[in-house]
């Protein structure tokens, strides 16, 4: 299958929107980016329509069609019947006009061809009488049975889609034509390359409308009137139907549209519950007029479903049906090719899901799949990542960051705007001597601590760091750090218990005022032995001066 829709790999933003939309899940992830499995997608377009990024772009043939309308061939336009719902108020003329600007030698209703698949259609249910005929016009339903249902490919139609009759009937009647089909569809674009030389290229409303208007081209307001115009229903759901106005008596007639519904209807078929019946199955909801390309920028089905049915008329277009092995399209079933795990393997891959008991299993759909089980399945087979489950990621953010609250040795208390606590960690409760969390939990901070701090912070919007605080009710000190969470309105609070440091610092002063205090009074008593040796001393030089001085009287006198 050719890449019709790529992913812009700076747009995807991991939302998982897309596998969750996608009812095949033909989406991988890997490396956080989605990528679509070509031989599993069906081309419903479900996820070029839901991204919310526009990380999906569906490959454009316009330069391709350029080239076409240079060359020396007629190129002849085969505009989908829905064109009336996407361009207001435009009938077939106007938008003949406006391709013709273009360089298109004419353009006609694809609706032409779909006369001829609904005259097949009846021919098949009255001379082959099958038990069961699905119609073959939408691609993407083709797709669908052919990779999903193989074994109701018996009952598919092996009838050309519209757009390819109309081709072939533009084909005999200019031999050397080139056809390019105009359509809301995508996969309209796989079609036409995976049966090639039937149509030469297929453009999407949206870019034929840039085409147009790169080019200046303005296509005229105006609806002509012609009553042989019936097939235009074909676009709308129950189209078909409504053409098919000689019905079988023994025959249920059905209209299904959405995947899921035939998917559904899939199911039953393959069960065998249901029998004799003509079922016209549509992949979008609302058929064709409700196209990927239409419904991402032009959605609107009653005003849509009511401009298609009031540009239908009465009668059929006036066509030449060829003969039936003209119309045959060979479908054949589409392997996928992916392994399925083993019971152990989907256990292992469940088990690192974090999946460990039933009730584990949530099921809660958030990665896109509808089970479990399926999203295992898909991890296996590299489809998925492990990380993309919402619980498992949830459950590990809880845990590491519990991990690291739970296990610092400060304490943490996070408080919200009206100064509730809302979290308070194993080193706060230790410092504040509360026994559970739940004690404060959504209690006012006062009941542990003053507030005065927290409502500094809530008015200023300014952080206070590194506050030393005494908890007198405690008889503790603490460092406070508080910081303002503006994005989600808390104040969260860091607390360091620095009681033991300001109990060392209080019993080191402590131990110095004592030091001083026998400093002093070793110093005052040295002062006074040195007072009392001075007095000692001057006595005893005293009476040696004396005594001298007598001696020296003596010797004098001698």
């Amino acid at each position: 299958m050719a890449e019709w829709l790529k992913f812009k790999k700076s747009n995807c933003k991991n939302c998982y929107k897309c596998i969750r939309h996608c009812p095949v899940k033909a989406i991988r992830f890997s490396g956080n980016q989605a990528h679509i499995i070509g031989n599993e997608c069906i081309l419903c377009g479900h996820c070029f329509v839901v991204c919310p990024q526009n990380a999906k772009e569906i490959a454009d043939e316009t330069e391709k069609v350029r080239v076409m309308l240079e060359s020396d061939k007629p190129v002849i336009a085969s505009i989908a019947p829905s064109f009336i719902a996407n361009y207001d108020g435009v009938g077939i003329e106007s938008m003949r006009a406006a391709l013709k600007k273009l360089g298109f030698y004419d353009a006609e209703e694809t609706a032409i061809g779909a006369t001829v698949v609904k005259n097949e259609y009846m021919r098949i249910l009255k001379e082959e009488s099958p038990n069961i005929l699905i119609s073959s016009c939408c691609h993407s339903v083709n797709l669908l049975i052919q990779k999903y249902f193989p074994n109701v490919l018996p009952y598919l139609a092996k009838t050309v889609s519209p757009m390819q009759a109309h081709a072939l009937d533009i084909k005999r009647r200019y031999p050397d034509a080139q056809v390019v089909f105009i359509g809301p569809c995508l996969a309209k674009k796989d079609e036409a390359d995976y049966y090639g030389n039937i149509v030469d290229a297929v453009l999407t409303f949206e870019e034929l409308s840039a085409l147009l208007k790169n080019e200046g081209i303005t296509i005229e307001k105006g609806v002509d009137d012609t009553e042989e115009s019936r097939a235009r229903l074909f676009p709308t759901t129950g189209g078909i139907l409504g053409t098919m106005q000689e019905r079988l008596a023994d025959y249920t007639y059905m209209a299904i549209d959405g995947t899921d519904n035939c998917i559904a209807a899939l199911k039953d078929i393959e069960n065998g519950s249901i029998h004799k019946c003509f079922i016209e199955m549509s992949a979008c909801s609302g058929s064709c007029i409700s196209g990927p390309i239409m419904e991402k920028f032009n959605f609107s089905p009653v005003r849509e479903y009511k401009a298609v049915v009031d540009y239908a008329g009465e009668k059929d277009f006036d066509v030449e049906q060829p003969e039936s092995h003209i119309l045959v399209k060979n479908i054949e079933a589409i392997s996928k090719k992916l392994p399925e795990p083993t019971d152990e393997e989907l256990r292992e891959v469940l088990l690192n899901m974090g999946k460990y008991k039933p009730e584990d299993m949530l099921n809660c759909g958030s990665c896109g799949y509808d089970t479990c089980r399926e999203k295992a399945i898909a991890v296996f087979q590299g489809k998925a990542e492990i990380s993309m489950c919402l619980p498992f990621l949830k459950d590990k953010a809880e845990s590491f960051s519990d991990n690291i609250v739970n296990n610092t040795p400060n304490g943490i208390i996070v408080v919200n705007e009206q100064l509730e606590v809302q979290l308070v960690n194993k080193s706060a409760k230790k410092i504040f001597n509360v026994r559970s969390a739940a004690d404060v939990m959504g209690e006012p901070v006062v009941r542990i601590m003053d507030p005065i701090e927290f409502v500094n912070v809530l008015n200023t919007g300014h952080s206070v760091e590194n506050k030393r605080m005494y908890l007198a009710e405690y008889d503790k000190y603490v460092e406070a750090t508080i910081v303002p969470d503006k994005e989600y309105h808390l104040l969260i609070c860091m607390l360091r218990d620095v009681t033991e440091e300001e109990k060392g610092k209080e019993k080191r002063e402590r131990i110095g005022m004592q030091t001083i205090e026998v400093a002093d009074k070793v110093v005052d008593r040295q002062m006074r032995i040195v007072q009392d040796i001075a007095s000692l001393l001057g006595e005893t030089a005293a009476e040696t001066k004396i005594a001298l001085t007598k001696l020296k009287e003596t010797i004098a006198d001698e």
